[in-house]
């Protein structure tokens, strides 16, 4: 493995010195263990630690299949779902797994009694298996977390539609939280050059998200002039929310929890902000069994004194069940709310006459499809939408580092070293 960090270190790419470095037997990677999944039983949510759960092990490096490439990860970044892997919830990982496992002899390979996590990767390619043309051992390289097997006539207008289609490194193994990783050789994107091994590393999951979410077609498709809700704008998905709006002509209405995020907000060039802290809002009672809806009436008009008597075109929503009835409620007549991952809880409730009779939309949006993910990555590339990395762990520390998240301790995006030594380094075109 040092031989491997020598060569990326030296700055040499060329193609004959990656192909003749040797591969070694094993790695080192950031997992859970399958004997390990009832550890939190009768523990709440917020005090399962991921501490307890995440372990650096020394594991194989798996075969290639066709297809695959095999990547030395310099960086990697912490996303919500590996938090939920951590502490095994809404579902213990390890039935993804084992469902892969099924589907082919290479899928096999997935099923092991360890998970390998992590959905981001900034690295440089080693090796790429039989039917790989675009891509070359030595070449820098980022990873969008889409896994999909089109061979399903469903996956080919929008390959989020595919039925075979995973998250790398959630759904399935040999994720990017380690020294090496194995990804599909279509989930690559060049790296971008400006950045740093660990600020490359953290736009991939969630810039993709937001994109899809926010500017897509296949989501909000946000238009000029729009004004924005967005919630946790400085945290690692809304802050690219945050920066997608400001640069297409939106108006971000952003909801933070402190001053410090506030802060970031205004840093971005957001004008309008709620500190829900602050303000004090109660949307449940504290048994959480009910909602409040003068609450909802009391954000409503915290938006119209912002905005100048507007409500919101789009909400753009992700905290799930803590917010939702609230972001139904504020969004305009017509007005779009547009979900993804729930991260403080998935059954959502809110008062459907407020949809109904103002003619509403709620609609879903999950990771991006290839075209989306690339587009989101050429905006970073362009310069025209730049990470939002707060703190960078060791890998060794990775535990600490989704706690952070798990906590809402962090601000932005938090990234882990893996081969890099040191922060700082990979940046070629100052």
């Amino acid at each position: 493995m040092q031989a491997i960090r020598d060569a990326i270190l030296s700055g040499d790419r060329s193609e004959e010195t990656y192909q003749n470095i040797e591969i070694p037997e094993s790695y080192r990677g950031a997992t859970v263990h399958k004997d390990e999944v009832e550890m939190f039983e009768g523990l709440t949510t917020k005090e399962k630690d991921p501490r307890r759960s995440l372990h650096i092990d020394e594991v194989p490096v798996p075969e290639l299949a066709p297809g695959e490439a095999l990547v030395a990860v310099m960086a990697s970044a912490i996303n919500y779902n590996t938090v939920w892997t951590s502490i095994f919830e809404p579902v213990s990982t390890f039935g993804f797994l084992e469902r892969y496992g099924r589907t082919s002899d290479y899928a096999k390979r997935h099923d092991l009694p360890y998970h390998v996590v992590g959905s981001d990767l900034a690295g440089v390619v080693l090796r790429v298996a039989p039917g790989v043309s675009k891509w070359k051992p030595g070449q820098e390289v980022v990873a969008h977390c889409l896994s999909v097997e089109l061979e399903d006539a469903d996956g080919h207008n929008d390959t989020m539609l595919d039925p075979q289609q995973r998250i790398w490194g959630f759904e399935t193994n040999f994720g990017g939280l380690a020294e090496l990783a194995i990804v599909k050789a279509n989930q690559l994107m060049p790296k971008p050059d400006h950045l740093t091994w660990e600020e490359a590393a953290s736009p991939g999951l969630v810039n993709s998200t937001a994109y899809r979410q926010l500017i897509s077609k296949n989501g909000a498709a946000m238009k000029l002039g729009d004004r924005v809700l967005i919630w946790g704008a400085s945290g690692g998905l809304g802050s690219y929310a945050t920066q997608m709006a400001l640069a297409g002509g939106a108006t971000p209405i952003c909801v933070v929890s402190s001053p410090e995020k506030a802060e970031i907000c205004r840093s971005m060039g957001a004008d309008l902000i709620i500190d829900r802290n602050a303000e004090g809002y109660r949307f449940w009672n504290d048994e959480g069994t009910e909602q409040d809806p003068r609450e909802w009436q009391r954000l409503g008009k915290k938006i119209r004194e912002l905005t100048g008597g507007y409500d919101v075109d789009i909400v753009f929503e992700h905290p799930g069940r803590e917010t939702f009835g609230a972001s139904v409620y504020v969004a305009r007549k017509g007005g779009t709310i547009v979900t993804c991952a729930s991260t403080s809880g998935y059954m959502h409730e809110y008062d459907n006459r407020y949809l109904w009779m103002n003619l509403k939309r709620i609609l879903s949006s999950h990771f991006a499809n290839y075209r989306e993910a690339w587009e989101a990555n050429e905006l970073i590339n362009r310069g025209l939408i730049h990470p939002t990395l707060s703190q960078t762990y060791r890998l060794e520390d990775v535990g600490q580092a989704a706690l952070d998240v798990h906590r809402n301790a962090h601000q932005g995006k938090v990234g882990v070293l893996t081969l890099a030594p040191e922060e700082g380094l990979g940046v070629t075109n100052a």
